[in-house]
């Protein structure tokens, strides 16, 4: 009779244990592989053609979507994973490698390195394809350290990019020349219509 209680005593912990196992599992999303860059990509804050601009690029992957979302800086994908009101399914964060690259104005369409493994220049005097502060990628940090002593900047990983550097607004001498507007072709707002 005792070993008939201690068999069942073994097995319901047993299937507790089994159920609290289930209960903790996670599933965890599978790393998507780059994709490469056409000119069909648009980039997700200004859904202008991200192959138009100069400087490095990222794409970013969210689960259950199969297209990523384009990025024309990379400072600015890293203020998407900053900012609360985007969303933090991310599978992975897709930048290029500016050690490999071309030139700065032909960063690569297939040279991307996962940002979480990537080294970053800051604070350089480099600017973005859209004219603000950017966040250079290197897979090597040999790279962005030559890279760092050419053009000034610090080299930091992913976590360590201050939120304020990729949240801050731009200057006005960020702004790539504009072509200035006659007085006359200016918009007045009281010729709007109510």
């Amino acid at each position: 009779m005792i070993r008939i209680h201690q068999i069942m005593c073994a097995l319901v912990f047993g299937f507790l244990f089994f159920l609290l196992a289930a209960c903790n599992e996670v599933e965890v999303a599978e790393r998507p592989d780059p994709v490469t860059l056409t000119v069909e990509a648009a980039g997700h804050y200004c859904q202008m053609t991200v192959l138009d601009h100069d400087g490095p690029k990222a794409q970013i992957h969210l689960a259950g979507n199969p297209n990523p979302v384009w990025f024309t800086q990379v400072r600015d994908a890293v203020a998407f994973t900053r900012m609360p009101e985007e969303p933090k399914d991310w599978t992975a964060i897709y930048v290029n490698d500016m050690g490999t690259a071309e030139s700065w104005s032909n960063p690569g369409i297939d040279n991307w390195v996962e940002a979480r493994d990537a080294f970053f220049v800051i604070g350089s005097t480099k600017r973005g394809g859209m004219g603000a502060k950017e966040t250079i990628p290197f897979r090597m940090e040999a790279d962005a350290l030559e890279f760092a002593t050419e053009f000034g900047g610090a080299v930091v990983k992913l976590d360590d990019i201050p939120t304020d550097y990729v949240l801050a607004p731009m200057d006005e001498t960020a702004m790539p020349d504009m072509p200035d507007m006659p007085e006359e072709s200016a918009f007045d707002v009281s010729e709007a219509k109510r």
